[in-house]
C-alpha cells in the first residue's frame, strides 16, 4: 500500500460535469466554518504552529488561508453577477500565508468564516441557474471559469484544508 499524499488527503479537486445539483456544495460551504472549528477544537499555540506536512503550512496558516481564499472567491462571484465576463484578481496565496496577520490568534479567522459563508450563503441560493452559468476570465491561465464550476471547487476547498489538519490531529494521536 502507497503513502498517502499529505497534500490532498480527500483527493485533488474534479471539476464536476455540468450543469450539476448544487445542493451537496451549498451545504458543504454552510456546514465549512463549524467543520474547522471542530478541527482546531483544543489545539494550543504549539500545535498550531505544527506543519500539516513537510514543507506545508502550519495549521494557524491553513486556518488563515480559508477566509483570505473563499474572501477572495466570493468577490469574484459578485464581481461576475455585476460585471460581464470580468477578468478577476489573482494573488499569492503562498506570500499572504507569510503576512504578519497568518501568524496572529485564530479565533478572528474563524468568525470571519463564519460570517463570510453565511453573507456568501445568502447570494449563493438566490442564485439562478444562469447566474450559475456566467463566467470569469482567470487572468494567470486565461480560462473562462463558471460560478458553477467555482462554487465545487470552494466547496472541495473547505473540507479539503479541514482534512489536513484533522489528517494531522490523527496521525500525531492529538
Amino acid at each position: 500500500m502507497s503513502e498517502p499524499d499529505l497534500r490532498y488527503p480527500i483527493g485533488r479537486f474534479e471539476a464536476p460535469p455540468l450543469p450539476a445539483d448544487r445542493d451537496p456544495w451549498l451545504e458543504q460551504l454552510t456546514e465549512a466554518p463549524a467543520l474547522l472549528r471542530a478541527a482546531v477544537a483544543g489545539l494550543d499555540d504549539g500545535r498550531l504552529d505544527i506543519a500539516y506536512r513537510p514543507g506545508g503550512w502550519t495549521v494557524r496558516q491553513v486556518v488563515h488561508h480559508l477566509p483570505d481564499s473563499h474572501m477572495n472567491s466570493y468577490i469574484r462571484f459578485k464581481w461576475t453577477l455585476t460585471e460581464a465576463e470580468p477578468v478577476i484578481k489573482a494573488y499569492s496565496e503562498a506570500d499572504w500565508a507569510e503576512l504578519a496577520d497568518s501568524r496572529g490568534p485564530i479565533e478572528p479567522s474563524l468568525l470571519i468564516l463564519d460570517a463570510l459563508h453565511r453573507r456568501w450563503l445568502t447570494l449563493l441560493q438566490a442564485m439562478t441557474d444562469s447566474d450559475y452559468q456566467r463566467t470569469f476570465e482567470h487572468p494567470e491561465t486565461g480560462r473562462h471559469v463558471s460560478l458553477t464550476s467555482t462554487l465545487a471547487l470552494y466547496a472541495w476547498h473547505g473540507r479539503h484544508h479541514v482534512a489536513h489538519i484533522t489528517a494531522l490531529r490523527e496521525r500525531l494521536g492529538w
